[in-house]
């Protein structure tokens, strides 16, 4: 994958679900804006292919 695929593949998974994800917003109240990050990085299935996609961002500028 090259750069501008992998950051275009982010963009687009953030603005269709995370932007107006209506779990986070109601975690932030529940839990706090740490709590909800955790939420997104340990349960969320977008979170993760989202970490993937970090994951083969850092392999293209490791080149």
């Amino acid at each position: 994958m090259d750069k501008v695929t992998v950051m275009k593949d982010i963009d687009e998974l953030h603005n269709t679900y995370c932007a107006d994800c209506l779990v986070i917003q109601q975690l932030r109240k529940e839990r706090g804006k740490p709590g909800a990050h955790r939420f997104c990085i340990e349960a969320c299935s977008i979170g993760e292919k989202l970490q993937f996609l970090g994951e083969e961002l850092l392999k293209v500028y490791s080149k």
